[in-house]
């Protein structure tokens, strides 16, 4: 009876309230407030809606395109501008610009990738063709934002629902059209509008592909006439049309082509405003589309837009106490949204939308299980995991508690790339002497081979070095963390022999092996194998010409191994957070007498380092061999500066670095990220068999470079000097440790 009780007055209570809203409205114009999008330039929008506030200007319903449907759909779900602020300035906009989720959150397996090829340019590779991404920023943390600026529980609330009237528009991607997004769930409505073609891929709608609203209609006034509206407040942050002097470039052109066609439907929109109608247009002169970081000034330049319009709005004004019913009647969703901290058990779980990936897998990957007590953001989130491994484009969860049972369905679609991709890349590197090295990388990921997830991962590089290599990784069970991993190897490079700083033989070497190991994935951040490798190794010299008579110049060698890796860096290019972990040992026991054994032992170690725009990593390294040099000599940018590259080398080798690097700017998202100022400290030495260790015969080294992060890779531009022994100065496009 109590349930019963309470039940029934929280009911009279809402109709009380929307009884008293609803004559308070009855007597006056009806007021819409049209935003417009315009990427970050549209943060405007909530300075607008907070002068407006300030101001008690009615509003009763929104619509709006883009960035315009993001910042109207949050505030009609009972979101406050400072608490949209907040959300935005703790926001990390470059992940949400990323082509992937965050370097933490992908599978190990993607990370490895990182490894072997740090660059960012994939294509998909299907039965048609090869392709390009649909666009330049991924999905996952995109949502997860948008998510964040909408209160618990209002996710899924259908549009139609909501307390304050709201609509957004999208365009139909195959016929042009107007599409209105009125009776979708509120996330989906605001992730399809902000679809902005090339920046974020479209999304399917009830069978419509549909992209940015802003394509035909970025200022959607004639929308909200149509919706009842008898004054429209119209906010335009839509970018301006470029001057001639800054068109300088295909992407320019083509850039300002879509600003004209934007800009077109906009001053038709205009053209619909009556005389009681409001044109508010923010100044946001330096203000870009993708200029995220700049939202303080875009909100501040929203609320001073509202105040050179006060004449006109202060006639709209409403009593202090008819203002605060209103507002209490826009959140009256959020008192009444769907419960997403309520525990209840799993009584199913499905995945569906997959064509090569086995869902098994996939429900073993996110953790989740039948009988599990989760709360619906807990599951959620352990859904969301799945973006992580790379071949899924989109992951929604529709949870149904109906009937006292928590039934979950995982719904995917797979990327274009999900059976095959290819990854692109070039490395170059030069000391301005007479070191100078090339090579074009290629990549090819084979993924879901059969029912347990197998892989088959091919590098091939062309140029100063000639590798390929081939691996063919089958985990034991769907989703298993055990794993067998058969490969093939050959590896051809150049490599010198100094005394001193004095080159003194300079060899060809290829090997070609084949290896078997058995191992196991520690979660996302590490792996550990064992396995055996069978290879030959053919020396020929350049010179002196006498080592080709070495006998040792071609043999045989099987070797036993042992590998640890842990990986949660956040970048391996730039990182600013997270450490690395690597530990290699290896043995051969010789050829029949003729060859002694060999062993050798490899342990580094890297810990990121961020304090404000600084940023930077200490790493750690320490060799040991026998019966063979060390298998990391030191020489080169950042591993001695100044000496040549890896000539320093011997039974043991201790090494150190710190580098600290502050950020002075930034590429476009699209292309790239930080550009930073750094230097180094850098400290080691290598040493004989029974040579003891000293500090005092360690060298010291230093450096200062340029860097940049690019999708190709990071660039590097340095220049240093080893104590005592030489400096140099180097160009890098590609890995340097």
């Amino acid at each position: 009876m109590l349930s019963v009780f309470i039940c029934t007055n929280a009911s009279s209570q809402t109709l009380q309230t929307e009884s008293k809203t609803t004559d308070s409205s009855s007597a006056r114009p009806k007021v819409a407030l049209v935003l417009s999008g315009g990427g970050a330039r549209g943060f405007a929008h909530i300075g607008v809606i907070r002068a407006l506030r300030r101001m008690q200007i009615p509003i009763d319903m929104v619509v709006g395109t883009s960035m315009g449907a993001v910042v109207g759909g949050a505030y009609a779900a009972g979101r406050t501008p400072e608490q949209l602020e907040e959300i935005v300035r703790s926001t990390r906009w470059d992940e949400v610009l990323a082509d992937r989720p965050a370097r933490n959150e992908l599978e190990y397996r993607r990370k490895i990738e990182d490894t072997l090829l740090p660059t960012r340019i994939e294509m998909a590779v299907t039965k048609s063709g090869v392709y390009l991404p649909k666009a330049a920023a991924g999905n996952a943390s995109l949502e997860h934002a948008l998510t964040r600026l909408l209160p618990d529980g209002m996710r899924d609330q259908p549009v139609n629902q909501l307390s304050l009237p709201f609509t957004s528009v999208a365009s139909d991607l195959t016929t042009g059209d107007l599409v209105e997004l009125n009776d979708t769930p509120l996330l989906a409505s605001m992730r399809a509008s902000l679809a902005v073609p090339g920046v974020f891929a479209p999304v399917r709608i009830k069978e419509k592909l549909v992209v940015d609203g802003g394509l035909v209609s970025n200022l959607p006034v004639e929308l909200a006439r149509s919706m009842g509206a008898d004054i429209v407040i119209a906010v335009n942050v839509g970018t301006p049309l470029s001057p001639e002097k800054d068109i300088h470039s295909a992407f320019d052109v083509a850039n300002q082509m879509l600003q004209i066609l934007t800009e077109q439907n906009v001053q038709r929109s205009i053209k619909q405003l009556q005389k009681q109608d409001v044109l508010i247009a923010p100044k946001l002169d330096g203000i870009s589309f993708l200029d995220f970081s700049a939202f303080p000034r875009a909100i501040k330049a929203g609320e001073q837009a509202v105040e050179l319009a006060r004449e006109q709005l202060v006639k709209l004004a409403i009593p202090r106490e008819a203002y605060a019913e209103l507002e209490e009647f826009r959140v009256l969703n959020t008192r009444h949204a769907k419960d997403t901290v309520r525990v209840l058990p799993i009584a199913s779980l499905d995945v569906k939308g997959t064509q090569y990936v086995n869902p098994d897998a996939l429900i073993a990957q996110t953790g989740l299980q039948e009988g599990q007590n989760l709360t619906q953001d807990e599951i959620r989130q352990a859904a969301t995991r799945l973006y992580g491994r790379g071949d899924l484009e989109e992951v929604k969860t529709v949870i149904d508690d109906s009937g006292n049972e928590r039934k979950v369905t995982i719904m995917t679609r797979e990327s274009q790339s999900s059976r095959n991709r290819l990854r692109l890349g070039m490395e170059l590197s030069s000391d301005f002497n007479d070191d100078s090295r090339f090579a074009l990388s290629l990549m090819h990921v084979a993924s879901s081979l059969n029912g347990y997830g197998a892989e088959l991962r091919t590098l091939a590089k062309v140029g100063s070095q000639q590798q390929f290599s081939t691996q063919f990784w089958q985990p034991l069970a769907p989703a298993s963390a055990w794993y067998v991993a058969p490969g093939l190897e050959y590896n051809a490079s150049g490599l010198d022999f100094y005394q001193g700083t004095t080159r003194i033989a300079r060899i060809n070497s290829s090997q070609t092996g084949m290896s078997f190991a058995l191992g196991r994935q520690l979660g996302n951040w590490g792996s550990v194998e064992a396995g055996i490798q069978r290879g030959f190794q053919k020396i020929n010299a350049i010179l002196p010409s006498t080592i080709e008579n070495d006998p040792k110049a071609r043999y045989f060698a099987t070797t036993r191994f042992i590998h640890f890796h842990a990986d949660t860096l956040d970048s391996i290019s730039f990182p600013t957070s997270g450490s690395m972990m690597d530990f290699v040992w290896q043995s051969s026991p010789g050829n029949d007498g003729n060859q002694p054994g060999q062993a050798s032992a490899e342990l580094s170690g890297m810990k990121a380092l961020s304090f404000g725009e600084w940023a930077g990593h200490l790493y750690g390294e320490w060799t040991r061999a026998q019966n063979t040099t060390t298998p990391s000599p030191l020489g080169g940018f950042l591993r001695l500066t100044g000496l040549p590259r890896n000539s320093l080398y011997g039974d043991t080798t201790l090494f150190g670095r710190l580098v600290v690097a502050r950020r002075i700017g930034a590429l476009p998202s699209t292309i790239g990220g930080a550009v930073r100022l750094g230097f180094s400290m850098e400290l080691g030495g290598s040493y004989g068999g029974n040579e003891p260790y000293s500090f005092g015969r360690m060298r010291q080294a230093a450096s200062a470079s340029l860097s940049v992060d690019t999708r190709f890779g990071p660039v590097y531009l340095g220049a240093g000097a080893t104590r005592g022994a030489g400096s140099g100065v180097y160009l890098f496009l590609g890995p340097i440790w």
